[in-house]
């Protein structure tokens, strides 16, 4: 059985140049929360963050909407976009200071209101450092972590549905790829192994990228073959995709050809 060799899709993201990553010395953990809650309760979770200089650091802690554009990206939006759910959102505090060396514990929760109907609530907890001086940088700049939360309420669900599937370009690579739907109101992120077949007659097992597939939105999600990191992967178009993926406790049955 060939080991996993994927590429994890975290979104922890750090908005900052290049030149500017060395100067944030947060490690901030976990990078998602995905969870649920029933109206009228009150939903707690504690982030933990480590500081790897040796000089304190403090940091601005807020709240923020976000988006994902077609290929994945976030955009954070400090206003309340439309029906967020920040307002049932409470932090522990607005500014924090990390010991040298040290960890923190942080903590928020989310009251559900008793009336609330079943959706989605996505949010994300913001922790920015202070403005630090970067050679060839004209301003200060502030690094920032955005910690994405799911919280399904109610009876909230993704929906999850294949409607096409092909071939992607990544690195350039060519890869199959699923086109998913989903028409729930919660978000989904499929998982597991299934089979497929090249062009050569070469069995693969495949495993896809864990990119969320938000309500209402249709994503072609990447297939990664499980292979050693030093085995050479040689892909022949068409392959026959067939198998089983799951998310949160619901499946998928996967009958697809991949092909350019």
């Amino acid at each position: 059985m060939r080991a996993l060799a994927l590429r994890l899709a975290l979104i922890v993201l750090v908005a900052l140049p290049a030149l500017a990553q060395a100067q944030f010395s947060a490690q901030i953990m976990p990078p998602r929360f995905e969870d649920s809650a029933k109206p009228g309760e009150v939903y707690r979770e504690v982030i933990e963050i480590s500081n790897i200089a040796p000089v304190p650091l403090r940091m601005k802690v807020s709240t923020s909407d976000w988006s994902l554009n077609a290929e994945g990206g976030v955009a954070f939006q400090a206003s309340l976009a439309d029906q967020s759910c920040r307002p049932w959102t409470a932090l522990e505090a607005t500014e924090i200071e990390v010991p040298a060396n040290g960890k923190r514990r942080f903590r928020f929760e989310v009251r559900v209101p008793a009336d609330a109907a079943s959706q989605q609530c996505r949010f994300a907890v913001m922790f920015e450092g202070e403005p630090t001086p970067v050679p060839g940088v004209a301003l200060p700049v502030a690094g920032r972590i955005g910690i994405i939360v799911y919280l399904d309420v109610g009876d909230a669900r993704a929906q999850l549905s294949v409607v096409g599937s092909g071939v992607v370009e990544e690195g350039g690579r060519p890869l199959p790829m699923l086109r998913v739907r989903n028409t729930g109101n919660a978000h989904g992120r499929i998982e597991g192994f299934i089979d497929a077949i090249d062009a050569t007659g070469e069995r693969w097992t495949l495993a896809p990228a864990g990119n969320p597939i938000l309500p209402g939105v249709t994503r072609d999600i990447p297939l990664y073959p499980v292979v050693n990191d030093d085995d050479p992967i040689v892909l022949a178009f068409p392959m026959q995709v067939k198998g089983k993926l799951e998310w949160r406790g619901q499946s998928i049955d996967i009958d697809a050809t991949a092909d350019r």
